[in-house]
């Protein structure tokens, strides 16, 4: 595991592109597991895969693409469980982030 640099985060596909793939891949098979496959896929594919992750005051942040539940059209899914499954992957994203980069939520980065 490479030692985090929030300041390293900024470019951080050059820096830290094997440790946001792990990320993303952990939090995708926990979906996975957990949820609708299907509309797991659907949100990985067509919402996720357009998604940005920062690194701001001590959290990480996941940026979604403009209008992410519009771009589900891979599977026909009522808006609230969409929200909802959307919003978990999110929080899962984030948690796998901090797990990969070995940051606690209490945690701060060594400067």
């Amino acid at each position: 595991m490479a030692e985090f640099d929030p300041e390293k985060f900024e470019d951080k596909y050059a820096n830290y592109f094997t440790e946001l793939q792990r990320a993303y891949k952990n939090a995708f098979e926990t979906m996975n597991d957990r949820f609708d496959s299907e509309l797991v896929h659907a949100i990985d594919q067509q919402v996720l895969n357009e998604s940005e992750p920062f690194y701001e005051d001590g959290e990480f942040r996941i940026e979604l693409p403009e209008n992410p539940t519009d771009r589900v059209t891979a599977v026909v899914v009522d808006d609230e469980k969409l929200e909802a499954t959307l919003s978990r992957y999110v929080e899962e994203i984030r948690a796998e982030l901090r797990a990969v980069f070995g940051l606690d939520e209490r945690d701060e980065p060594k400067a």
